[in-house]
């Protein structure tokens, strides 16, 4: 096996789980008011799918930082506020919850390094990308190897925020500046974040480009309100 067969980045959707109304069906997030029952089901059933042990994914208590950790083995009940972890570890997964946010899954297959971020608007602009590329970087990743897949998320046309809060995140991040169809000011967290990883070095990225306000098939917040959660996971094989 060569080591970028070594490598696996998945993102789920909606449909096959245990959840029901507004949650359905297979809400992964286990703080949005969903039974714990059904969440633990969903987990447990998309970690077998994946071919993952599900007692060894790891969850972060996403809080909007740019706070980065290396890991080595889940978490257990109490998650420490984190926005971005990255392992060595093979057979562990690393899992990324989101429904209008940015969740970014990097590799460097070589290193025998992957890592996941959650990049929604505070995120990226505090740097969260930025922080795991250097963090791997730090335990021998080289960016110029690593392959990113940024994940599904609210686009520029879609996401729609005040003049004040487009003019303030584009000053730091000139790409994040949008304009929805309608011609109201928004920002395209998808553009600031793939002008991060280019920014650190990062060449190889590929983007799932659907938008999540667009898209059933997935979550969104914006959209939905009162919604569950969907993923992004990474992990090496033995």
């Amino acid at each position: 096996m060569s080591s970028a067969e070594r490598v696996h980045l998945a993102i789920t959707d909606r449909f096959g789980g245990a959840s029901v109304a507004p949650y359905d069906s297979r809400n992964l997030g286990g703080a949005v008011g969903d039974d714990p029952g059904a969440v633990r089901q969903n987990r447990e059933k998309t970690a077998l799918e994946f071919g993952l042990d599900p007692s060894r994914v790891v969850y972060m208590r996403q809080v909007h930082s740019a706070e980065t950790a290396y890991v080595t083995e889940p978490f257990g009940a109490e998650p420490p506020a984190l926005d971005a972890m990255f392992t060595d570890r093979p057979g562990l997964g690393l899992c990324v919850l989101v429904a209008d946010c940015v969740p970014v899954l990097l590799a460097d297959a070589e290193a025998g390094l992957v890592g996941a971020a959650h990049s929604g608007r505070v995120g990226t602009a505090l740097g969260v990308v930025p922080a795991l590329v250097r963090a791997m970087a730090e335990r021998g990743a080289d960016p110029a190897r690593m392959t990113a897949l940024v994940g599904p998320s609210a686009c520029g046309l879609c996401y729609e925020v005040s003049a004040e809060l487009r003019d303030e995140v584009a000053a730091g991040l000139p790409e994040t500046w949008s304009t929805t169809r309608q011609g109201t000011p928004a920002l395209d967290v998808r553009a600031g974040v793939a002008a991060q990883l280019t920014a650190e070095g990062v060449t190889g990225v590929r983007h799932d480009g659907r938008c999540t306000i667009e898209t059933p098939e997935l979550y969104s917040y914006r959209r939905d309100r009162e919604t569950g959660r969907f993923a992004g996971y990474v992990w090496l094989d033995d």
